[in-house]
């Protein structure tokens, strides 16, 4: 594809982000965010414009101390009209204080390879479906959206190869409880363009019905190659973490997942519409290491969008009178 067809076909099209910092981020940070900060960068990123905001979980204080606030953050960031707010959650009594708390939806997860839901949920799959099979129910009931999300779906980082067949059977089980919203989650970076291509390609002409997110992570630079292929085979919602903050503590080695900002920037310069003030989320993103104590991946919070332009040197005059001089 030439450049010229690629911005020929951005042209217009909506690409709805979707934020995961504050929650897929936060939750692998060491320092403590607090609570009028967590609910001041939510905010931050309302006003930007994301279409949605994972803006916490609903898991053990124990297990992620860093997000024991979840409530209180929940209920008290501000609304905006088009946002829609979701977190995580594990089970019934997450879904239930989550639920309490006025989420907009409920975003679960469970691995597509046996072998990293065992390390990480300490369940089989089975047993992992079982559990979330009665969140959906009593998401359902309360009248909540819920959402699925499903890692590994590119590989394993103790699997490898994880059968395209075997992912898009996991859909067809959540599909049939009524779940549509199906997020197909790249855990720790092993995805490649056409491999997410032919995914992307195939889930969304199996279910046409079913709002397909695309989650991915940088830890081999191919995150925003990969989401344009995905773009390319049809996708067109995508998570993503203010800063590139981020990880798998079940993937040594993992960095953080796609920056926010990074992409917005490229799909804007390409032609695509994302509804997001790229300024606003650029200083959102530049509120974090103050907050989390240390630097952040992003090169846009660093180095500015591509037309931030540099004043000329101070003696400029004078070297281009003595060039004209020549």
């Amino acid at each position: 594809m030439t450049a010229t067809n690629t911005v020929w076909q951005g042209a217009g099209r909506r690409i709805h982000m979707q934020e995961v910092g504050t929650r897929d981020g936060l939750q692998m940070e060491q320092a403590f965010v607090p609570t009028e900060d967590k609910i001041a960068l939510v905010n931050a990123l309302s006003n930007a414009g994301l279409s949605k905001i994972e803006v916490t979980s609903f898991t053990s204080p124990t297990a992620i101390p860093a997000l024991r606030d979840a409530e209180i953050v929940m209920r008290e960031v501000t609304r905006r009209p088009g946002t829609v707010y979701s977190a995580l959650v594990p089970n019934v009594r997450g879904a239930e204080r989550a639920i309490e708390a006025r989420t907009d939806e409920l975003n679960l997860v469970m691995s597509a390879s046996e072998t990293h839901n065992i390390a990480n949920l300490r369940m089989t799959r089975e047993q992992s479906f079982a559990s979330l099979a009665q969140v959906v129910a009593t998401a359902q009931a309360a009248k909540v959206a819920v959402n699925i999300s499903l890692s590994c779906v590119f590989g394993c980082p103790m699997e490898g190869d994880v059968a395209p067949a075997e992912v898009l059977g996991w859909v067809q089980r959540f599909t049939d409880l009524g779940v549509r919203g199906v997020t197909l989650c790249d855990t720790t970076g092993m995805a490649y363009p056409t491999q997410v291509a032919q995914l992307t390609a195939a889930a969304r002409a199996r279910w046409p019905g079913v709002d397909f997110t695309l989650h991915f992570h940088n830890t081999r630079g191919m995150g925003l190659a990969n989401v344009l292929a995905a773009i390319d085979a049809g996708a067109d919602r995508f998570d993503a973490s203010l800063g590139g903050l981020g990880g798998c503590p079940y993937a040594p080695g993992a960095s953080g997942n796609v920056c926010s900002e990074e992409i917005v920037h490229a799909l804007h310069l390409m032609g695509y519409d994302t509804g997001v003030d790229l300024g606003a989320l650029v200083a959102a993103a530049q509120r974090l290491p103050a907050l989390i104590g240390h630097d952040i991946p992003s090169q846009i919070a660093k180095a500015g969008p591509r037309l931030a332009l540099h004043p000329v040197p101070a003696d400029f005059e004078a070297i281009r009178t003595r060039a004209l001089a020549r």
